[in-house]
């Protein structure tokens, strides 16, 4: 590996190591660290500590049986190019790998900011008193998009993912009543405030919020996450567009590294027309599924 790629992939490990911590308690567990939110919100990860031997599938074991202890999902996230070792101890201890391609933001190749059809791009705004109800809207379309994977078949669609196939605002709307609470929402607000998290949402003056997409800052490292378009939306470039965005409000506020992971090939293949290209592999790891 060149000096370069040792330093990049340094400052991933630094970013993932800090990002959780204002927001988290930490517990060490072999080579572990399980990072466990304080309050409401999505939960964080277990990944391999800094500077520590590779986990064994006993650190594996002994990390699922506390987050099952503390109702968390037995999660792991790691780079394969920082600890390769990883993959094959995680799947001899039972666990199913998402190996995700891993992209870096080429500065010279983001695309320029374009109208997007029927709607605009908006960043939330932690002070708008309108602000529970557009994050109720944005983790529904996420929750909504995630499910339904735009590249998946349809021999390869559960009967849930085929029920959000095409889900669209009606769908959106129930689903936003059922996925925050004001304490949750207290701790995104401050998030948002801090200046370190951003979220924008693409945004038809008919049909509300359509995609969304938060960027997330560690010093001069930042990570794109959780960018999805409600089904009856995609095609229409809203994906791409809110990438662009955040990844240039980021470039204006001094970071030097952005970075996103991409669910597949497919998916990653868009991330390429917006300036990113493949650095690496995020390995995401979850309990093995249990035959019927």
């Amino acid at each position: 590996m060149a000096r370069a790629d040792s330093d990049h992939f340094d400052r991933l490990e630094q970013f993932y190591d800090a990002l959780p911590r204002p927001w988290a308690r930490v517990e060490e567990i072999g080579s572990l660290v399980l990072f466990v939110r304080e309050g409401e919100g999505w939960p964080y990860y277990a990944r391999p500590r800094r500077g520590a031997p590779t986990p064994s599938a006993a650190d594996l074991t002994a990390c699922r049986a506390r987050q099952r202890e503390l109702g968390l999902p037995e999660t792991f996230e790691w780079v394969h190019e920082t600890t390769p070792d990883l993959l094959a101890v995680a799947r001899s201890a039972g666990l199913d790998v998402l190996l995700a391609p891993l992209l870096g933001l080429d500065p010279q190749a983001l695309v320029p900011d374009l109208p997007v059809p029927g709607a605009a791009i908006r960043v939330l705004d932690p002070a708008d008193p309108g602000l529970h109800a557009d994050l109720a809207a944005s983790r529904a379309v996420a929750r909504l998009g995630f499910a339904a994977p735009a590249h998946r078949s349809p021999v390869e669609m559960t009967e849930k993912s085929l029920v959000v196939s095409g889900a669209g605002p009606s769908e959106r709307d129930a689903a936003a009543d059922l996925v925050l609470s004001d304490e949750a929402v207290g701790g995104l607000r401050a998030m948002l405030a801090g200046g370190d998290y951003e979220t924008a949402v693409a945004e038809s003056p008919e049909e509300g919020i359509l995609a969304t997409g938060t960027s997330q800052r560690a010093g001069d490292v930042a990570e794109i996450a959780g960018v999805a378009t409600l089904p009856s939306a995609r095609g229409r470039g809203y994906a791409s567009q809110l990438t662009a965005t955040l990844a240039r409000n980021l470039i204006s506020r001094g970071v030097e590294l952005i970075f996103l992971s991409a669910g597949d090939d497919d998916v990653a293949r868009l991330y390429t027309k917006v300036g990113f290209r493949r650095v690496g592999t995020a390995c995401i790891a979850e309990p093995a599924a249990v035959p019927l």
